[in-house]
């Protein structure tokens, strides 16, 4: 299952994303926003960020208008990794190389035919799982 949000920044680009998981028949579950009426994007990262953290999606997409602060608002909560990507070749190495659990898009930043190119090239990319990426993962998550 993946976890979806954004804000009204990113509601139109969600739309198109949403229909394309329809045609690849993807679960997925909407936790908003629903409309482009403005909208705090916190709300929405967190509960995105929620909903892997306990295990009731494995990953997520979250769509602001620049996808920079809701990536920011995700990663406040440990255990998420959200990655804001502008091409495939990045969701591939944040997939193989960081293990990322939120793919981050900007609205007003990535068309529609590209940004669907990197829902794909996230989703179907596996982690690598070599000893290097697993050891700096672990450096990542460590608490000070």
């Amino acid at each position: 299952m993946i976890a979806l949000g954004c804000d009204h920044g990113g509601y139109e680009l969600m739309q198109e994303v949403k229909a394309h998981l329809d045609k690849r028949g993807l679960a997925y579950k909407d936790f908003g926003c629903y409309s482009t009426e403005s909208v705090d994007y916190p709300i929405y990262a967190r509960k995105v960020a929620k909903a892997i953290l306990n295990g009731e999606c494995e990953n997520g997409i979250l769509i602001c208008g620049t996808g920079i602060g809701i990536s920011i608002a995700a990663n406040k909560l440990p255990g998420i990794r959200a990655a804001l990507c502008t091409d495939c070749f990045c969701a591939q190495a944040t997939r193989e190389h960081n293990d990322a659990n939120i793919l981050a898009m900007g609205g007003r930043v990535v068309g529609a035919g590209l940004a669907l190119k990197i829902v794909d090239t996230f989703l179907d990319t596996p982690f690598s799982n070599d000893e290097r990426h697993k050891r700096r993962i672990a450096l990542i998550e460590e608490k000070d």
